[in-house]
């Protein structure tokens, strides 16, 4: 009988074994799939955004499905739609890419505001609306959405709002050189290769209870709340929501189960305050948010 750390482990050595990118973008993806939330990768393409995807979605036997992010993409395109049936008489719901476990959103900074609203149901509720009826999306769900942090040209930057739905955002970066080198010798085109599971989507729900379980201490939350309350009163700058507050706490529980431990502590803030907060902030002049978030946490005395 595997314990929850080892069914972790075994998740993390798969996604490995296709994924050739740092153990902290793993570990950014583990958080989000267990914790519920969902992530924002910007990064430049070919930097494996597609592989991690695919590689979490068939490491927990879960479906994944693609979708990419065009100027001219509609929601029903996204979500779904009714169809008419000639010989029933009758409309019949016939289910967008959105009904899958793991959904990448490739480059959603491509599509219309309109189109990238269809998401926010599905990111909080877990749920389609379509003409008056409900549709329950799969569980775990998990959406991975990309955006080049380059090419602005014809895009539509994601709105506040929107950004707020997401509980990490980050990038991946380049893989190391014996990483790169692998792939080099590799005498065809390289792929990425198909993984067997090792767990299975009612696994993840499991480990998604457990981490509701994992406590926070009071002197935790006061930690939490001095940060949000502290970003809130700095000059040009609009604070952390208390979305973004939840958040940090579901992160950091999240953070704690894999790194085997039952009880939060404050460097589990600390390091998932940048990709946690820093997507939240507006700021008024130009100021860079990953550093000043970073010069905030340093004003702030953690708890002993």
């Amino acid at each position: 009988m595997l314990t929850q750390l080892d069914r972790i482990e075994k998740i993390r050595a798969n996604i490995q074994i296709a994924f050739q990118g740092s153990p902290q973008v793993i570990d950014y993806a583990l958080i989000g799939l267990l914790s519920g939330g969902h992530l924002l990768i910007e990064d430049v393409p070919g930097v494996g955004k597609t592989t991690l995807a695919k590689a979490i979605a068939q490491s927990v036997g879960g479906t994944f499905r693609r979708i990419q992010f065009t100027p001219d993409l509609l929601p029903a395109d996204v979500l779904g739609v009714n169809v008419y049936s000639p010989k029933t008489g009758e409309f019949h719901f016939k289910k967008g890419p959105v009904f899958t476990n793991i959904l990448l959103a490739d480059e959603l900074n491509r599509t219309s505001p309109r189109t990238q609203a269809s998401l926010l149901e599905c990111m909080n509720e877990t749920q389609v609306s379509i003409d008056g009826e409900t549709y329950p999306l799969e569980r775990p769900f998990l959406v991975i959405a990309t955006q080049n942090p380059y090419e602005f040209d014809g895009t539509y930057p994601l709105p506040e709002s929107q950004l707020d739905r997401f509980l990490l955002k980050f990038n991946i970066g380049y893989p190391s050189r014996s990483a790169q080198k692998k792939m080099l010798a590799n005498s065809q085109i390289y792929r990425s290769p198909s993984l067997e599971p090792v767990a299975q989507p009612e696994d993840i729900l499991q480990l998604q209870k457990q981490v509701e379980e994992v406590e926070v201490c009071e002197e935790i939350l006061e930690y939490i709340l001095d940060i949000v309350e502290e970003s809130r009163k700095q000059p040009h700058v609009i604070g952390v929501s208390p979305r973004g507050m939840l958040y940090l706490r579901q992160a950091a529980q999240a953070l704690a189960l894999l790194r085997g431990r039952s009880y939060c502590i404050p460097d589990d803030i600390k390091e998932l305050a940048v990709p946690v907060l820093s997507h939240r902030l507006i700021f008024t002049k130009g100021l860079e948010s990953e550093n000043w978030i970073r010069e905030l946490l340093e004003k702030i005395p953690p708890p002993r």
